[in-house]
């Protein structure tokens, strides 16, 4: 009798219609389950109920969202699940809410041990602790340590995934991360930076072009998707994208096929697509730059990247980790930073998020005179210090800084890929550097 009175206590609120071999699975375990589907049915908590709702996306109706949007409203704190499959996509913003108010997902077939295991552990209360840092992810705070906990969530089910975040927050790393953690780690993973292409390969760029698809193409050319087969395509910028190109990646969304350019042929194409973005899509798509259905196809699981200003208690540790990997390839004084420059990265407000903070250490290896870095050879004021020192120190730093980028790129020969290559920045901030000085990179060549 007490096991039929917790049986009962412990629901399944499914919206859809299970299997009957997992209704027979989740029975033996312990758990009832009430669909939707049946027809004394009632999709409600009852005081007492142990429940967990399950979101059955593999064949939902309208009836069914609306049903999920109803006990969304009146139990907000009620845990979900849900089970997509392979053409599960956010049609529209209900979808998208659902799944990312799930805290787990499961493919078909489903995996009925994990299933009820994932039940127990919910519903008794227990929970894992985050694991370690993930490669190219450093971090301990507690905003860094959730988001890591979702993208966890997010690698091995296989659905696109959108990463939002300002600009230098690590949304390349974190699409690095998903793709090693899924099904697909073992397969290429093809990063295009959409911004970056010009408008007019883009098309051939992503989808490929056929012999004579237009002046100069000398021979069939595969495209990025393409060339990811059973891996991770990464599009990073994405609301940079022309909208042409827009619905060709729609197609590929929606039927997984890829049109050469100058063919008229659909190929099978394998390729999960994780986009990133640092412009609100929402704000492109009412202003027309950017296509609803695709914004809909892209956004079914979305992952935001926690601005550096908000991950406090991480930028010490990253300063290190980064000089650490700095002088693994190149020699420099510097071991580490004085209490003053750690003080002063505390205090600042990180603009330009880990990306600056990479480039500001990098340059600081490069100029600092003594085994600790301090707040000068960052470039940043100690709090509380006075404004004459400050600007001494600076105006050396500065010196130290040209001499160090100069020398650079005269041993790289004047060849800017080499010269970012060798001191581990980006070719932007090469050449945002030699602005800064003032050197003419024309006329020094």
């Amino acid at each position: 009798m007490q096991t039929a009175s917790v049986a009962a206590r412990r629901c399944v609120i499914w919206f859809g219609e299970p299997s009957a071999g997992e209704r027979d699975a989740l029975a033996r375990s312990g758990w009832s389950v009430r669909s939707n589907h049946a027809k004394d049915g009632e999709l409600r908590v009852r005081d007492g109920d142990i429940a967990v709702a399950m979101a059955d996306l593999r064949d939902s109706d309208e009836a069914a969202l609306d049903a999920m949007g109803d006990l969304m409203a009146v139990h907000p704190d009620l845990i979900w699940l849900a089970l997509v499959s392979s053409r599960t996509a956010a049609q529209t913003p209900r979808v998208a809410r659902i799944l990312q108010a799930s805290i787990d997902f499961f493919t078909a077939p489903v995996d009925l041990g994990r299933l009820i295991e994932t039940l127990g552990r919910i519903t008794g209360g227990t929970s894992r602790a985050p694991g370690g840092d993930l490669e190219g992810i450093v971090g301990r705070s507690a905003t860094m340590q959730g988001a890591l906990s979702r993208l966890r969530k997010f690698a091995p089910v296989d659905l696109p995934v959108l990463i939002t975040g300002e600009t230098g927050t690590g949304k390349e790393g974190a699409a690095k991360a998903l793709h090693q953690l899924s099904v697909r780690g073992a397969k290429p993973f093809v990063a295009i930076n959409c911004g970056a292409l010009p408008v007019n390969l883009v098309q051939t760029e992503l989808f490929g072009h056929e012999r004579g698809a237009f002046t100069g193409a000398n021979a069939r050319r595969i495209g990025h998707i393409e060339r990811a087969a059973g891996g991770t395509v990464f599009l990073d910028e994405i609301g940079d994208l022309p909208l042409d190109a827009q619905t060709s990646l729609l197609r590929f969304l929606q039927e997984g096929t890829i049109e050469r350019l100058g063919s008229s042929q659909c190929i099978r194409a394998d390729a999960r697509v994780v986009a990133a973005t640092h412009v609100d899509l929402e704000q492109a798509v009412a202003a027309g730059r950017f296509r609803q259905d695709l914004y809909y196809r892209l956004n079914v699981l979305r992952l935001a990247m926690p601005p550096l200003r908000e991950r406090e208690d991480d930028v010490e540790l990253l300063a290190q980790h980064f000089l650490d990997r700095f002088r693994e390839h190149h020699a420099c004084r510097a071991r580490g930073f004085s209490a003053g420059a750690r003080a002063a990265m505390r205090c600042f407000s990180w603009p330009g998020n880990v990306r600056e903070l990479i480039n500001r250490v990098q340059r600081a290896a490069v100029v600092a005179e003594d085994a600790l870095i301090g707040p000068a050879d960052l470039d940043l004021r100690t709090p509380g210090a006075g404004t004459g020192a400050t600007a001494a120190l600076g105006a050396a730093r500065v010196a130290a800084e040209r001499e160090a980028i100069m020398t650079c790129l005269r041993e790289s020969r004047f060849n800017i890929s080499e010269c970012a290559r060798r001191l581990r920045i980006s070719r932007v901030t090469v050449y945002r550097l030699c602005k800064k000085h003032r050197l003419a990179l024309d006329e020094l060549r």
